[in-house]
């Protein structure tokens, strides 16, 4: 099992520390509401300030990864394939701007409790929360320091909202839409040094600017952030989805298990009797051996980071 918990596990969505067929439009701020069955690759929205969705194309996928992939786990196999229906995933990671929305408007009470870095090190802080996680952010940031608690409420007063069915994406839909059609380890490829085009992850911008970054596994590359940025930053993937690796590691619906033995082949939610739910797809402190599609963390469903965040999707139509 790779958690989160214990602060020294940092391994699963932190740094390490040494020891298609179609395109999309490619401007995160443009969306076409649709009142119909979206086409695949179209982007929508439910309300005028609603998350962008971008309807994803049923199809099937290999998921996991093969053991002949660079820094696997076990936990990723046995690869299996998987096939999907169509459904809508977050165009973007919910931002601090829309996360407020939801709080000002339900009047929701997040807790008061935060991993964020202290320092050097990463530890978990009395009086940070989502509004103050530790370094400075705008309202187009991805919000974070929010539990899976907070963002299943998030989901579930977004479906009132609207009338539609939003939650968290499912384990495989995450995978298939982060794929987004690849079959390397990440969405660009199997290079990690190519990652800062497309990621905001740990890299050389960290090194010069966050406290202890010296000793994290870095990207050999420059993304030009230093701690999480603002969402649609960097180049989508053939999907049209942006930040699907790196910037803040996201919240699934998914229970934990640690192997796919017994997987759910058609997409579905697999819930199971540990209270674990599964993270996905790395985070701005993230090494590379982390930054990978196939990549699976755990953690407890009431527990905050300053690097993990999430996104919505909701079945179609």
């Amino acid at each position: 099992m790779r958690t989160l918990t214990g602060f020294t596990i940092v391994a699963c969505c932190l740094v390490l520390m040494p020891d298609p067929a179609w395109s999309a439009d490619t401007n995160p701020t443009a969306a076409a509401k649709s009142s119909h069955i979206p086409k695949a690759g179209s982007i929508f929205h439910d309300c005028p300030d609603c998350p962008d969705m971008v309807a994803i194309p049923e199809g099937s996928f290999n998921m996991g990864s093969p053991d002949s992939e660079n820094s696997r786990n076990d936990d990723e196999g046995p690869v299996h394939q998987v096939k999907l229906t169509a459904f809508a995933m977050g165009r973007t990671e919910i931002t601090r701007g829309q996360f407020s929305a939801f709080v000002k408007k339900s009047k929701y009470v997040t807790g008061d409790k935060c991993v964020t870095l202290n320092g050097s090190r990463f530890g978990e802080h009395s009086g940070r929360n989502w509004r103050d996680i530790g370094f400075l952010q705008t309202t187009e940031h991805p919000a974070s320091c929010v539990s899976w608690n907070d963002a299943k409420a998030y989901t579930k007063w977004l479906a009132r909202k609207t009338g539609k069915p939003y939650r968290l994406s499912t384990e495989a839909e995450w995978e298939y839409a982060a794929r987004g059609n690849s079959v390397s380890a990440r969405y660009w490829g199997d290079n990690p040094d190519e990652a800062c085009g497309y990621a905001n992850v740990a890299d050389m911008t960290a090194q010069s600017k966050v406290p202890g970054a010296d000793f994290w596994l870095l990207h050999q590359c420059t993304d030009g952030f230093a701690y999480s940025a603002p969402v649609g930053s960097f180049k989508p993937n053939a999907f049209g989805l942006y930040d699907m690796l790196g910037n803040v590691t996201e919240w699934t619906e998914d229970s934990y298990h640690d192997s796919y033995k017994s997987a759910p082949l058609d997409g579905s939610a697999w819930q199971g009797h540990t209270s674990g739910r599964v993270l996905r797809g790395g985070s701005w402190n993230s090494s590379p051996n982390l930054v990978r599609a196939a990549r699976r963390c755990v953690n407890k469903p009431d527990e905050r980071f300053s690097f993990v965040g999430f996104r919505v999707a909701r079945v179609l139509p």
